[in-house]
C-alpha cells in the first residue's frame, strides 16, 4: 500500500518558484528556507522535491474546504461581515509545537495524522464558493507559500469570478514567492509568532526572513493584517510584545494587530491558557507604540470591546463585533466613518452578500 508521501508524488506539477543549480541540484524559492534540493530528495516542508533536475509542487488536490465567516481568518478590515471559502492542502515549513492545524500541516512529519485528500479543479472550487455565497476565497490551514502554484491557479479562477483572494501565512516569504502571486492574492495575514530569533529556531524557521517579508507585503500593497498568539513564557513579556508592535508601527500605524490568546493544543500543553487580562495588556501596548488598530481577539465579549473597529480620529465604533458575527457595520461608502469623515483603512467593496447565521461547513473530506 502507496504511502501519503507516494501519493501525493503524483499530485504535482512542475514548480515556478526554483532556479537549476548544479549536479542536478535545484533552489527553491517558494519560502524563505530556499532549499537547495537534491535529486530525489524533498524541502523542509516535505511536498516540494526534485524529480530529475526539476522542482515539483503540490497541485490539483485539497484536504479541507470550509466556508466561515471572514473574521475568523481573522481579516478584520476586509469585507466585514462576509462569506469566505477557505481551502487548504498538506504539509508546512515551519513545525510549531502548539499548531491547531497539526494533522494538515504536520502530515508528512507525525505518524498520528492520518489525513487524506481529494483531487480537484480550481473551477470546481470558485462554484463551490458561489454556490456558498463566498465573496473571497483564501489559502490556509497548511502554510499556502509552499503551495503557492495551486493558489494562484486557483485565484486565476477566483478573480475572473469577481472574488477576492487571501493567504493566512506564517510569512516565511522570500521576494520572488511574493512577486509572483501579487498579481493574484489581495489581503495577506502573517501570524508573527515572535519577536525573537531563538524562538523562532524551536519553530523551524529564522525571524529574518518573516520581518524582512512583512514590510515587502506592506511595500507591495496587499492588504496586510497581523496576528500574534500569546502565549505564556513564550512570548508574553512587554518587552517583546513592545518590539512586535513597535516593528509594525515603524512600517505604518494602520496595519491592524490582533493578539489572540493561546489554547493548549498539540505538543505545548505546559503554558497556561491565556486569559483576557493578558491580551488587554498586549492591545495597550500597541496602542502605546502608535498602532491604530489593535484587536484582542478569540475570546468573545471577555476584551472590553476590543473585537470593535473604532474611528483613529473621533473613537466611534464603526464597526461592533462579537467573536467572528458583525453585529452592526456603520462604514459609510469608500470605508468613512460617519461621524467624522475619517477614511478607515482597508478593503471594503461593495455591500458584502448576506452572510449566513450559523457558518455552513463545507468539508471536502478529511480521513
Amino acid at each position: 500500500m502507496e504511502t501519503l508521501a507516494q501519493q501525493l508524488t503524483r499530485q504535482t506539477r512542475e514548480s515556478e518558484l526554483y532556479r537549476p543549480l548544479d549536479s542536478n541540484r535545484v533552489e527553491c524559492f517558494a519560502c524563505g528556507h530556499r532549499c537547495p534540493i537534491g535529486p530525489g530528495f524533498a524541502g523542509v516542508c516535505k511536498v516540494r522535491f526534485n524529480r530529475d533536475g526539476k522542482l515539483y509542487a503540490p497541485y490539483g488536490y485539497v484536504n479541507s474546504v470550509y466556508s466561515d465567516p471572514i473574521e475568523k481568518k481573522p481579516f478584520f478590515h476586509a469585507l466585514p461581515g462576509s462569506q469566505a471559502l477557505s481551502f487548504g492542502m498538506l504539509g508546512c515549513d515551519l513545525h510549531c509545537g502548539y499548531c491547531q492545524n497539526w494533522v494538515s500541516s504536520q502530515a508528512l512529519r507525525d505518524f498520528r495524522s492520518t489525513l487524506d485528500f481529494q483531487t480537484v479543479a480550481p473551477e470546481d472550487l470558485v462554484k463551490l464558493a458561489l454556490r456558498q455565497h463566498a465573496t473571497s476565497m483564501v489559502s490556509t490551514y497548511n502554510e499556502p507559500l509552499i503551495t503557492a502554484e495551486w493558489a494562484v491557479a486557483v485565484f486565476q479562477e477566483a478573480k475572473a469570478a469577481g472574488l477576492t483572494t487571501g493567504f493566512v501565512s506564517n510569512g516565511n516569504a522570500t521576494p520572488e514567492v511574493l512577486e509572483y502571486i501579487r498579481p493574484w492574492v489581495d489581503l495577506y495575514k502573517v501570524d508573527l509568532k515572535s519577536f525573537s530569533d531563538r524562538r523562532y529556531h524551536e519553530l523551524g524557521g529564522r525571524i529574518g526572513p518573516i520581518l524582512d517579508s512583512i514590510r515587502r507585503i506592506h511595500a507591495l500593497g496587499f492588504w496586510l493584517e497581523i496576528v500574534t498568539l500569546v502565549i505564556a513564557e513564550f512570548n508574553d513579556s512587554d518587552r517583546e510584545l513592545g518590539d512586535i508592535a513597535e516593528f509594525l508601527a515603524g512600517i505604518s500605524v494602520d496595519i491592524p494587530w490582533h493578539v489572540t490568546a493561546f489554547h493548549k493544543d498539540y505538543k505545548m500543553t505546559g503554558p497556561e491558557n491565556t486569559p483576557a487580562a493578558t491580551l488587554m495588556r498586549a492591545a495597550r501596548i500597541g496602542q502605546a507604540a502608535g498602532l491604530r488598530y489593535v484587536y484582542a481577539g478569540n475570546l468573545s465579549g471577555e476584551t472590553a470591546g476590543m473585537e470593535n473597529t473604532r474611528c483613529p480620529s473621533c473613537r466611534t465604533v464603526v464597526i461592533e463585533r462579537r467573536g467572528f458575527r458583525v453585529l452592526r457595520n456603520r462604514l459609510a461608502d469608500g470605508g468613512r466613518c460617519p461621524d467624522c469623515g475619517t477614511a478607515i483603512p482597508g478593503v471594503w467593496g461593495g455591500p458584502p452578500r448576506q452572510r449566513q447565521e450559523n457558518a455552513d461547513l463545507v468539508h471536502i473530506r478529511c480521513g
